[in-house]
């Protein structure tokens, strides 16, 4: 039942979700509702997209869910960006985060294509 919990993807996204917490507790106070919950809702959605996908019953619900959490990373990326531009990141934490996007998008694309492998070997198997 928790597949999901062996991937190293999850696993890395899932910690990033605390990093993210950690730093956004020193953004401004008068940005809870705005940058740093969307910030929050971004990091979130990535393991929690992961998860859900692997839980669907078909690889096409699962590729699905996965393309999700892909876009959640790269929305992440941006609001960091924006973070850093309204110096409430420091430019060397955003650093480190960008590393680890990076490293947790080629784990997700690395599981995205096998799974759209085993669909694609599924269906000609089928015909």
């Amino acid at each position: 039942m928790r597949k999901h919990h062996t991937l190293f993807v999850w696993q890395q996204s899932k910690n990033l979700v605390t990093e993210i917490y950690q730093l956004t507790n020193y953004f401004p106070k008068d940005e809870t509702y705005g940058l740093i919950q969307q910030i929050k809702r971004a990091a979130i959605s990535i393991p929690a997209n992961i998860s859900e996908g692997i839980g669907r019953n078909t690889y096409r619900d699962t590729i699905q869910f996965l393309y999700i959490s892909r876009g959640s990373l790269f929305e992440l990326e941006t609001l960091l960006c924006i973070a850093i531009d309204l110096t409430f990141l420091k430019k060397e934490d955003g650093d480190k985060l960008f590393i680890e996007l990076e490293t947790i998008t080629k784990l997700l694309i690395g599981l995205i294509k096998s799974y759209e492998f085993k669909s694609k070997t599924i269906n000609k198997s089928n015909s």
